[in-house]
C-alpha cells in the first residue's frame, strides 16, 4: 500500500529508520497515525513501536537529531514522548497489557509486535508500518485493519469481551471513535458492551472524561451520547441524565422527551460554536426537569424552577466526574441558571429594567447565554420554531439597544465602597452595602444612569433616608 505522507513526516520517519538500523532494533509507527492518514485526516500524534527499551531509544534518537528538545519520560508505562515544531512522538515498547477485574490500573509486561496489536483496541489502530531498513514502509495488518476502514467499522481484534475485560474504557473509546469517524460499532463488538457496560465501573472518572471531551468535541456530538445511551454505558457515566429519557402522558398530554430535546440542543450549539463548555451547558441545560416535572390540569406538565435546580445539580455532576471545579463550573452554572431568562422574555412585555437586569446577570457570557437560548428553540411545529425566532429576534436586538445605552456588561459601580466610607467617615458595614445595593438596583431600574455623577447624588439621597446624614 502506498502512503502519501507530507516532506516533514517523511523526514521524521528516515531519522528513526536510521537510527533503529544504527541501534539494531525493529521499529514501526502504528495506531491512529496510520488509521487517520489512510482516512486522510489530519493528525499530529506519531506513536512508535520497538520491541527494546523505548526510554534509551527516545533519549538516543532525541540527542542525536532534536538536541535542543526535551523529552518526557512516563517510566509507569514505560513510554516517552518528544514534542516537535508540528508533531509529537510518542515512544512505547510492544507489550501486553491486562486488568484484574477489579483494577483501575493495567498489568503491564513486555511483548513482541503481535503482542502489542493484539492488545490494541481496535482492528483500525493495530495498523502498523514498519520503518526498520530491510523492510521499510511495509504495512502490518494482523487482523484486517484496512478492510474495517473502508467498510466504515469498529471491531476488536480478539474477542470483544477479551478486549473489554483487559480495559473496559475501550467501549468509551468505541463510541468515541464511532462519533469521531462516522464509523459504525460491529454487531458483536456492540453486543459486548451492552453486556460489560458496568465493567466501566472500575475505571477512573478523568479517563473517561477524556473520551467524554472528545466526544463533545466531534462536529456532532449526539451521536456519541445516543450511543452511551444504547449500549447501556450512560447510567455508568451520567445517571441524571439517563432520568431524562421518556415521555409520560397524563390524561392525554404529554411532554418533551427531554434527553432527546437536549441532544438537540447540544447539536444546535456545535453547529456554530466550539467552546467546549458551551457545549456542557447545553448537554446539562435542563438537567433539573426531572426533580421539577409536575403535572397541572389546568396547565399540564410544568417544570417550574428546573433551571435553579439544574444549576445546582452541575456543582455534583463535576464532582462525579472529577472535572473541573473552576471558573469552568462557573460558566456552565450560570448559563443553565439564566437559560430561561431570554425565552421568557419573549412571552411578555419587554421592560428596560428586565433587560437591563438580564445583561448585568449574564455579564461577559450574554452572547453565550443567547446562543444556547436560541439553540434551544426546538419544536417538530416548524412554524412555532419560526414565530418563537422571531420573537427571540427582538428580544436580542434590544438587548443590544439597553447595552449600547447603559454599558452594563462587566458591570463596575460608579461609585463603589470606598468612595462611600471615605464620604461618610465609615468603617466597612451593613449601611454601606445598604447605599451599594441601592445605587445598583436604581441604575437597573432606569432610575438614574449609569455614570459617577448621577450615582453619587443617589448615594446622598440613600444616606439621608438611612440617617447617615441630616
Amino acid at each position: 500500500m502506498n502512503f502519501n505522507f507530507p516532506d516533514a513526516v517523511k523526514k521524521i520517519f528516515m531519522q528513526l529508520s536510521h537510527f533503529a538500523s544504527e541501534t539494531n532494533q525493529p521499529i514501526f509507527v502504528i495506531g491512529g497515525f496510520v488509521r487517520d492518514t489512510i482516512l486522510k485526516r489530519p493528525t499530529k500524534d506519531i506513536d512508535i513501536v520497538i520491541t527494546t527499551d523505548c526510554l534509551d531509544f527516545a533519549e538516543g534518537f532525541a540527542l542525536k537529531y532534536y538536541p535542543r528538545t526535551t523529552v518526557n519520560y512516563f517510566k509507569t508505562y514505560g513510554t516517552a514522548q518528544i514534542k516537535l515544531e508540528q508533531f509529537e512522538i510518542q515512544f512505547v515498547t510492544s507489550r501486553s497489557e491486562s486488568y484484574e477485574k477489579t483494577s483501575r490500573n493495567p498489568i503491564v509486561a513486555k511483548g513482541s509486535l503481535e503482542d502489542d496489536q493484539k492488545r490494541r483496541d481496535f482492528t483500525v489502530n493495530c495498523l502498523a508500518i514498519n520503518l526498520s531498513k530491510d523492510n521499510y514502509m511495509a504495512l502490518s495488518d494482523p487482523f484486517d485493519g484496512i478492510q474495517d476502514i473502508f467498510y466504515k467499522l469498529l471491531r476488536t481484534p480478539l474477542q470483544p469481551e477479551k478486549t473489554f475485560s483487559d480495559d473496559p474504557l475501550r467501549m468509551l473509546r468505541a463510541v468515541r471513535f464511532a462519533t469521531q469517524l462516522e464509523f459504525t460499532i460491529e454487531k458483536n463488538t456492540f453486543i459486548a458492551i451492552q453486556k460489560m457496560a458496568f465493567r466501566l465501573d472500575i475505571v477512573s472518572r478523568e479517563r473517561i472524561v477524556d473520551e467524554l471531551q472528545k466526544i463533545m468535541e466531534s462536529p456532532k456530538p449526539s451521536i456519541g451520547w445516543y450511543l452511551i445511551d444504547q449500549t447501556g454505558l450512560l447510567k455508568h457515566i451520567l445517571p441524571d441524565l439517563d432520568k431524562m429519557k421518556g415521555v409520560e402522558n397524563l390524561d392525554g398530554i404529554g411532554h418533551k422527551d427531554n434527553f432527546d430535546h437536549s441532544l438537540q440542543v447540544l447539536d444546535n450549539v456545535a453547529s456554530v460554536s466550539n467552546d467546549l463548555w458551551l457545549r456542557w451547558a447545553a448537554l446539562l441545560h435542563d438537567i433539573g426537569k426531572p426533580k421539577t416535572k409536575k403535572f397541572d390540569e389546568k396547565n399540564g406538565w410544568t417544570f417550574h424552577g428546573h433551571e435553579v435546580v439544574g444549576s445546582k445539580m452541575v456543582a455534583k455532576i463535576f464532582f462525579d466526574l472529577k472535572m473541573p471545579k473552576n471558573e469552568k463550573l462557573d460558566f456552565v452554572q450560570i448559563i443553565i441558571y439564566l437559560h430561561h431568562r431570554p425565552i421568557s422574555l419573549t412571552k411578555e412585555n419587554i421592560t428596560d429594567s428586565a433587560l437591563r437586569r438580564l445583561i448585568f446577570d449574564a455579564g461577559e457570557d450574554l452572547e453565550k447565554l443567547l446562543l444556547l437560548c436560541r439553540a434551544d428553540i426546538t419544536s417538530k411545529n416548524k412554524e412555532k420554531v419560526t414565530r418563537y425566532l422571531k420573537n427571540f429576534e427582538i428580544v436580542e436586538q434590544k438587548l443590544k439597544q439597553v447595552e449600547g445605552a447603559d454599558q452594563l456588561k462587566n458591570w463596575q459601580p460608579p461609585v463603589n465602597g470606598e468612595h462611600i466610607m471615605k464620604t461618610f467617615n465609615l468603617e466597612p458595614c451593613r449601611r454601606v452595602g445598604i447605599i451599594k445595593e441601592a445605587i445598583k438596583e436604581a441604575i437597573l431600574e432606569g432610575t438614574i444612569q449609569n455614570n459617577f455623577k448621577e450615582a453619587e447624588q443617589y448615594m446622598f439621597k440613600i444616606a439621608q433616608e438611612i440617617g447617615l446624614i441630616n
